[in-house]
């Protein structure tokens, strides 16, 4: 950005122009997502690959900036430890099961998660980190998956939820 007296601030720098958007394509798709200041750089695409993240520079980019999403996606996946005594014990690994991208979520939705469930984490951490230290908790939770389904499939059937019981036991009290 230019202040009056015409000299920059270095701001533009920072960010690409307002109309740019991420150069990577997700899963074979282009991102939509305003390019922040991440340039995609080689120890980046290392990363993207070690870790089989399905991003890819657009050859038809004329930058390399990402956005802030895959930014924080790649930050993530560069911490994560791998706890191979699990892995190596079970032969099942977390792809068998879907995985919940947290990262889409509020920062206050994951603050109230982590109050809720009173996970602890360091002070000052970023979104990133907060919704893997979330995932982490996440499966951890144990699930009847026959008994909820069960459940959920009743309750489809007979048109009903705990919400609706709630109101119905309220509403004839008065």
């Amino acid at each position: 950005m230019n202040n009056n007296n015409g000299f920059s601030t270095g701001e533009e720098d920072s960010r690409g122009p307002a109309d740019q958007v991420c150069c990577l394509l997700d899963d074979g798709e282009r991102c939509r997502n305003q390019a922040g200041n991440a340039s995609y750089s080689k120890r980046i695409q290392k990363t993207v690959t070690q870790r089989r993240l399905k991003l890819m520079i657009d050859t038809a980019a004329r930058h390399i900036y990402i956005c802030d999403f895959h930014k924080g996606r790649i930050q993530c996946a560069r911490t994560k430890r791998r706890r191979r005594d699990s892995e190596d014990d079970s032969n099942e690994t977390d792809t068998d099961l879907p995985e919940v991208d947290l990262y889409q979520l509020q920062v206050n939705t994951l603050r109230r998660y982590k109050r809720f469930y009173k996970v602890s984490t360091r002070p000052g951490i970023n979104k990133a980190q907060l919704s893997e230290t979330i995932m982490k908790h996440f499966k951890t939770i144990p699930i009847k998956e026959k008994e909820i389904l069960t459940y959920f499939i009743y309750m489809v059937k007979s048109n009903s939820n705990k919400l609706d019981q709630k109101n119905n036991t309220s509403n004839e009290a008065t």
